[in-house]
């Protein structure tokens, strides 16, 4: 039963990555890959929170738990999207804009995390 509660998250998680990734561009430009930015930070201030929020009033619940983080937040946040972005920038030659991104990217959802947890609490 896990591998649906996964499967379900997971098109729901990817769903609206695809939304971010049609609307980051028109808000936002095409210079940057904000639309990975964006999900990573946003999944990461969110596994923080729906960590804190189901290890204290949902502990022994493991579908719920399969479904938001593993299914719905492992299909929302990109990593290997964010990885190839990198790449992309370096192909291009913007060495200090690929470092900057990679840099945002680890701090800023590092701290979301943090900020997600806390939230809860």
């Amino acid at each position: 039963m896990g591998f649906l509660w996964v499967a379900l998250g997971g098109a729901v998680g990817s769903s609206a990555r695809y939304g971010v990734n049609l609307a980051a561009p028109r808000f936002l430009g095409m210079g940057f890959p904000w639309a990975t930015l964006i999900v990573n930070v946003l999944g990461c201030f969110a596994m923080g929170y729906l960590t804190a929020l189901l290890r204290e009033k949902m502990p022994d619940d493991e579908n719920i738990r399969l479904f938001l983080t593993t299914g719905l937040l492992g299909g929302f946040t990109t990593f290997s999207a964010f990885s190839l972005d990198f790449f992309g920038l370096l192909q291009r030659g913007q060495m200090p804009l690929a470092l900057g991104y990679a840099v945002l990217s680890v701090v800023l959802s590092i701290i979301a995390v943090m900020i997600g947890f806390k939230a809860f609490g």
